[in-house]
């Protein structure tokens, strides 16, 4: 063969194309997500639901692109570059001007945003991939294109942690868009060129082609199993998010993680690594039964350590998954039919795991049931088979197995009587022996399932599903809440997840004095515990963020309320009192908006408050929204000239003060901060202790508020309030530029969370 004959397939222009496209696919869908902050906010939940926008976009592209395929090569290619003329009308990329979504619509209003903002753009780049590979195929000498899919998820990983870690902290939005719109024009130029290069190929199709094999078309029941392999790692991916952020550790940075591993497993499956796609499938079912046991339990696992387990978990088994999905393809004239089919599978899992799941359950039940189902779908390679070194036969293996899953219910029955909230002593002891069993029972699914689902029950499971019957649990589109008394301590606490939301004492003398994060000496108790003396008797205060409704017992007759809550669900939990009495017992009759807080605040009449408070912190996941330089002149619009503008930026994670600093120093305000250590009385003051920073805009107020600034290392004696600490060269938050990065304490990500 000649070195011109070796090049004729282009193999190197079909693999580039192929990386840039899925480069783009995933760089725009942070981007997208960082423009639509300022409308919404970034829970867990937004990131869901636009992940299952763009599943659903890729299946159209990848449905576009099967039905592209009856056509010759010339046809395909001018309706796609046509195609792709058109999508560019909606660049350079940016955020259609739709209505704010109402009150509890906000599952909807997402994928309805993303799809008007880039739909088009998405759906075209999105069917390149598969329809590079059908292209690629046309050609004889080409080869089997199938590990083009490795390529394209490797472009769309490099594209997704790129992003964070390169683009957004080196520009802004608008350069961020333009630059896109470049990379899409490169795009086009290499997708033009592949298909000159196909351009006299009779078809992309072999199966037109008279030396095609003539495989017989898929049956359903072989297209159904690969629409339930990929089903379940799709759905996977976005559970496991939600297990993060819910019940183990709050940390942003880890709703990207998910999604990168999950495109990775893909590159590993659909590539050349035979070897280490069976090393990986042949440990799944351990991995499985190790971290997967742990998926039930709703008390938290609680460290970086149990996080990155449950991240390894999900890499593992969709690698196996998709290393499974790979072994089944089909020949070439069916290769788009599997990537639709594919597509297909994602989506549902995307739409069990965003939308139904949250609607369904009052806690991620989501995520054991999916860890379930991929112990029903794995390829199940026997670890230790016993029966063939007892020369067994089938019945007689059978009915051990059934003995031994007869233990492992007895032993889960034992850890769900001793559980105290921690697996150690007899119980870790019971869970071993469950463990072992299931990995003596691989070799028979039904036993493999059952034994992994009682290691789940017994690992604080039974308490789990228990709550979902007290009414003390309760799930919106903006997270899991759990309402959980204390008799001893004489508490009631609300949880959002795994960070602490609200505590009222019980006992009818207390019933009514501020606790955790808004003690009387912390910055907001004493702002408010001031706010006569600052505005007079009538003061107006507007509060962002209502909690458990713990700041209204610092209101006094005569004094004008305002609060805004973005989740009705939390508004319910606030004013029941047989949850909370704060609200009740103090300001029942105060005015509470519902909606995002920026948009609520910006239609409030100019000079309104005297005081705003900023406490819209969900978990450890920064409101970048919040707190940008757009955002802070909403603010100082809403508030009086002298106003005080109060935020909580108490965070395990990010260390919040060179941006409110930056803030501060950019306007010319005075600012200020409090380092509260939280009073001790509560048995949790590692929970309690609070960071409130004060900002105004005419020093002498600020002198009225904290009196002399003290030294920092005073910071943590009662009522003192320090100068907050700069960094120099800090760029300014905007809507356009905002970078956690610099922000981020790295020291943090590897400590156990807070108990």
């Amino acid at each position: 063969m000649t070195l011109s004959d070796s090049l004729s397939p282009r193999r190197w222009l079909f693999v580039l194309t192929i990386l840039v496209g899925s480069f783009l696919l995933f760089q725009v869908q942070p981007m997208v997500a960082r423009m639509v902050l300022p409308k919404l906010g970034g829970a867990p939940a937004v990131w869901n639901s636009a992940m299952l926008v763009y599943q659903a976009l890729l299946l159209g592209g990848y449905a576009y692109a099967h039905w592209l395929g009856r056509f010759d090569v010339r046809r395909q290619a001018i309706i796609h570059v046509a195609l792709f003329l058109v999508a560019a009308l909606w660049l350079p990329i940016g955020i259609a001007q739709i209505a704010p979504p109402g009150a509890g619509q906000e599952a909807l209003w997402v994928p309805l945003l993303l799809l008007a903002s880039i739909g088009p753009v998405f759906f075209v780049v999105s069917a390149q991939a598969p329809l590079m590979q059908r292209w690629f195929a046309a050609d004889a000498r080409a080869g089997d294109p199938y590990y083009l899919y490795a390529a394209s998820n490797l472009g769309s990983f490099a594209g997704l942690i790129s992003y964070p870690a390169l683009v957004e902290p080196s520009l802004p939005l608008a350069a961020q868009s333009w630059g896109w719109t470049a990379g899409y024009a490169l795009l086009v130029l290499l997708v033009a060129a592949c298909a000159a290069a196909r351009w006299h190929g009779r078809s992309a199709d072999p199966a037109v082609d008279a030396a095609a094999t003539d495989e017989p078309r898929p049956t359903w029941r072989r297209q159904l199993h690969w629409l339930l392999i990929a089903a379940v790692p799709s759905g996977l991916m976005l559970s496991t998010t939600t297990h993060l952020t819910t019940d183990i550790v709050a940390m942003p940075l880890l709703w990207v993680l998910p999604l990168g591993l999950y495109l990775l497993s893909f590159v590993i499956a659909f590539s050349t690594m035979d070897r280490l796609t069976e090393v990986i499938t042949f440990i799944a079912p351990a991995v499985l039964l190790a971290v997967g046991g742990l998926a039930l339990l709703s008390s938290g696992g609680g460290s970086m350590m149990v996080a990155m387990a449950s991240l390894a978990m999900l890499f593992v088994v969709a690698t196996a998954l998709h290393g499974y999905l790979y072994h089944l393809r089909p020949a070439l004239q069916h290769l788009t039919l599997f990537y639709l089919i594919m597509s297909a599978g994602g989506v549902v899992g995307g739409l069990f795991a965003a939308l139904f799941a949250p609607l369904l359950f009052d806690w991620v039940y989501e995520h054991p049931l999916l860890v379930l189902a991929a112990a029903a779908l794995l390829p199940l390679p026997a670890l230790l088979p016993w029966d063939k070194w007892l020369r067994l036969s089938a019945s007689r293996a059978t009915i051990a197995v059934a003995v031994l899953v007869a233990i492992a219910a007895f032993a889960s029955w034992h850890m769900v009587s001793e559980w105290g909230g921690v697996l150690e002593g007899a119980t870790a002891a019971w869970g071993i022996v469950i463990f072992v069993i299931g990995l003596l029972v691989i070799g028979w699914r039904w036993a493999f399932v059952a034994t992994l689902a009682l290691l789940m029950i017994g690992v604080g499971g039974w308490d789990t599903v228990q709550e979902s019957f007290t009414g003390a649990r309760v799930r919106s589109y903006f997270g899991v809440y759990t309402v959980t008394d204390y008799p001893a301590q004489q508490q009631r606490r609300l949880a959002h997840g795994t960070t602490l939301h609200g505590l009222q004492r019980t006992d009818p003398a207390h019933r009514r004095e501020p606790t955790t994060y808004y003690g009387p000496k912390s910055g907001v108790g004493l702002t408010l515990t001031k706010a006569e003396a600052l505005a007079g008797p009538g003061a107006s205060v507007g509060i962002v963020g209502l909690g458990a409704g713990t700041l209204a017992c610092y209101r006094k007759p005569g004094q004008q309320w305002t609060i805004f809550e973005i989740d009705p669900v939390m508004v319910d939990i606030a004013r029941d009192p047989a949850k909370f009495t704060f609200l009740s017992d103090c300001a029942g009759d105060s005015p509470i908006v519902i909606g995002d807080a920026r948009l609520k605040i910006a239609e409030q009449p100019a000079g309104r408050f005297d005081i705003l408070v900023i406490d819209a912190f969900s978990s450890d996941a920064i409101p970048l929204h919040l707190l940008t330089k757009e955002a802070i002149g909403i603010y100082q619009r809403a508030l009086k000239p002298d106003g005080i503008l109060l935020i909580h930026i108490s965070n395990r994670f990010f260390g919040l003060e060179p941006v409110l600093a930056e803030e501060a120093r950019a306007r010319g305000w005075s600012s200020a901060i409090r380092l509260d250590p939280g009073p001790p009385e509560y048995g949790i003051d590692d929970l309690t202790g609070s960071n409130w920073v004060a900002l105004t805009a005419t020093a002498p107020r600020m002198q009225q508020l904290t009196g002399r600034l003290r030294p920092r290392d005073a910071a943590r004696e009662d009522g003192a309030w320090v100068p907050l600490a700069a960094r120099p060269g800090f760029q300014r938050w905007t809507d356009d530029y905002a970078s956690t990065l610099p922000v981020l304490m790295w020291g943090s990500l590897i400590g156990k969370r807070d108990e």
